[in-house]
C-alpha cells in the first residue's frame, strides 16, 4: 500500500515538473523568438511608412572601419557651437511615442524607427529606438541620446558592442538626414549615471569617459551584460555632416 502511494505521489511530481518545464519552455520562445518576430515586424512596417511618407529612401551601403567622406552626398559642413543646428531651423517636436525618424547602423546592419520617449509599451517594447526627451533632437547642439533593448522586443542594439572608432550612424528625418561618427564607448556603468546623456555627455562614475566642451554628440545606450538590465553599455559619436532632404 505504501509502495503504490509512494508510485503515485512520484508520478504525480513528475507531471507537475513536466508541465512546468513545459510552460517555462513556452515563456523563453515568447520571450526571444516571438517577442523579436512581432516588433521587427512593426518595427519593419513604420520605417517604411516613413519613407513613404518621405519619398525614396536613402541609399547606404556598409562601411568598414573609419569615416568614409564620400558616405553622404553633398554635405553640409556641421555648424559650430554658435551656428544653426540644422539646415533649414528646428522642426517642432514630436508627440510622445511617434515615430518621426529612421536610425541605420551599417556595421551591425540595423535599420530602426526613432520614437519619442524610452517608455516600453509604446516605444522600445515595439521595437524602436526611444529618444530621451529632455535631450536634443537629431543635428542640434547638445546630445541626441537614444536607448533601446539589447535583448527581445527587437533587441535592435543587441550588437552596438561591436562599434568601433571611425563606424558611421546616419539619422533619417523629414527634413534631413544626419551622419554621426563613432568616437568613444563605455563598457559598463550604472543605470544611475545620468552624465552620459548630458548635453555635454561625460559619466558621473568613470570620469576619464566622454567629454569636456560643447558640440554636437550622439548617445546610443543599453543594457549589459546580456540578458541583464544591471549595468549600461553606452556609445557616443560626433556629427560629422548633415544634408537637406
Amino acid at each position: 500500500m505504501r509502495r503504490r502511494l509512494l508510485v503515485r505521489a512520484l508520478w504525480g511530481f513528475a507531471e507537475v515538473a513536466v508541465s512546468l518545464g513545459v510552460v517555462l519552455l513556452l515563456l523563453v520562445v515568447h520571450q526571444l523568438w516571438w517577442t523579436n518576430r512581432l516588433a521587427r515586424d512593426d518595427a519593419g512596417r513604420t520605417v517604411q511608412a516613413l519613407e513613404r511618407e518621405w519619398g525614396a529612401p536613402v541609399s547606404l551601403s556598409p562601411s568598414p572601419p573609419g569615416p568614409e567622406p564620400g558616405a553622404v552626398s553633398t554635405p553640409i559642413p556641421v555648424p559650430g557651437p554658435s551656428s544653426s543646428a540644422a539646415p533649414s531651423g528646428e522642426p517642432p517636436s514630436p508627440r510622445w511615442d511617434q515615430a518621426y525618424a529612421v536610425l541605420r547602423i551599417p556595421r551591425i546592419g540595423l535599420t530602426a524607427p526613432v520614437a519619442e520617449g524610452t517608455g516600453k509599451g509604446g516605444v522600445l517594447d515595439r521595437g524602436y529606438v526611444g529618444h530621451y526627451t529632455r535631450t536634443a533632437q537629431a543635428g542640434q547642439a547638445g546630445n541626441f541620446a537614444l536607448a533601446g533593448h539589447r535583448n527581445t522586443h527587437g533587441e535592435p542594439f543587441r550588437r552596438i558592442d561591436r562599434l568601433r572608432r571611425g563606424d558611421r550612424i546616419t539619422v533619417e528625418t523629414r527634413e534631413a538626414v544626419y551622419t554621426y561618427t563613432v568616437d568613444q564607448s563605455l563598457a559598463r556603468t550604472a543605470p544611475s549615471d545620468s552624465g552620459v546623456i548630458a548635453p555635454v555627455p561625460r559619466s558621473d562614475i568613470t570620469t576619464s569617459a566622454g567629454y569636456g566642451e560643447p558640440g554636437y554628440y550622439l548617445t546610443l545606450t543599453t543594457c549589459t551584460p546580456e540578458f541583464s538590465s544591471r549595468y549600461r553599455l553606452v556609445v557616443w559619436g560626433k556629427l560629422t555632416a548633415m544634408r537637406p532632404r
